[in-house]
């Protein structure tokens, strides 16, 4: 047998595989894919849900409503509670596999238009995106796989059927990108089920980039400085209560030097219920202490 047969076949027999176990999530306008991982339980990419309900179809040809249990925006996943019938949770496989070079197989079942499965490889791995609540997802892994509009949520596998990934992101010229389906990916979907949603740390601001900073600093005539330029403050969020003021430039965040918005957001992740935020504001040095603990807004 070649080549092109050996593909042929195994995607067929993913397909087998998978026909049980593939969704389509959404309608009209918004429409994307879905995993069952578990008996009334369908994943998905976080951008797929619109509201706290979501139209799930299976390859039966049976739709029903589902409830969104819990949403992860920054980490772009969202589990769904939903009847799921006869369908089949797909098994995991072994993340630690993904290295350039593996065979993988992409499979989709955009908005409930029939199951795609299609064949790619590895081309990179430990690759970063932004997710749509604006945050850097570290991490994913880039294939080739090709995949149609509104397959964002369904499964990257092995030639056993396995799930190895979640695809989430296209790039340009049929690269995709995919988050490993990893014991962290277990833990936050048994979370958002509880519907626990990752409590990421917020200071609840808008920010301008550094670039912007300066010019506006220039314009008014302050010296340049490296920093964040705080554009707005959310009501009672840590930021505010701790007295960052709407055009303070934050310049440092537990005494490191803030260079970009992904280097505050890292600088966050790893912070403990309270740190110490260097603000000018004007000419004037500030040091403000910010408590996390307290909850945020945004």
């Amino acid at each position: 047998m070649g080549v092109l047969e050996e593909i042929q076949v195994s995607v067929k027999n993913v397909a087998g595989l998978l026909e049980k176990s593939v969704v389509g999530v959404g309608h009209r306008g918004a429409v994307g894919s879905g995993i069952v991982t578990s008996p009334g339980r369908v994943l998905t990419n976080a951008h797929n849900i619109r509201g706290e309900e979501v139209d799930v179809a299976f390859l039966d040809g049976r739709s029903s409503r589902g409830t969104v249990s819990g949403i992860d925006t920054d980490g772009d996943l969202s589990v769904i509670s939903v009847e799921t019938g006869e369908s089949r949770a797909l098994e995991w496989g072994d993340p630690a596999s993904l290295e350039i070079g593996l065979p993988v197989f992409g499979a989709a079942n955009p908005g409930g238009q029939g199951l795609r499965v299609t064949f790619g490889l590895v081309s990179a791995v430990q690759r970063s995106f932004r997710g749509p609540g604006g945050r850097k997802i570290r991490g994913a892994v880039e294939h080739t796989a090709p995949l149609l509009p509104g397959s964002s949520g369904g499964p990257l596998v092995d030639a056993a059927g396995r799930l190895l990934a979640i695809n989430t992101n296209r790039l340009g010229e049929g690269f995709y990108l995919a988050i490993p389906a990893d014991e962290s990916l277990r833990t936050n979907i048994e979370a958002l089920a509880r519907g626990d949603a990752r409590d990421r740390p917020r200071l609840g601001i808008g920010i301008a980039p550094p670039h912007v900073a300066k010019a506006l600093r220039r314009a008014v005539g302050l010296p340049e400085a490296d920093g964040l330029l705080v554009r707005h403050v959310e009501e009672g969020t840590p930021a505010a209560r701790a007295g960052v003021n709407e055009g303070d430039l934050i310049v440092e965040v537990a005494g490191r030097p803030v260079g970009g918005v992904d280097e505050l957001h890292e600088l966050l992740e790893t912070a403990g219920p309270e740190l110490e935020v260097k603000v000018l504001h004007g000419t004037e040095e500030r040091l403000l202490k910010v408590d996390l603990a307290g909850g945020s807004a945004g």
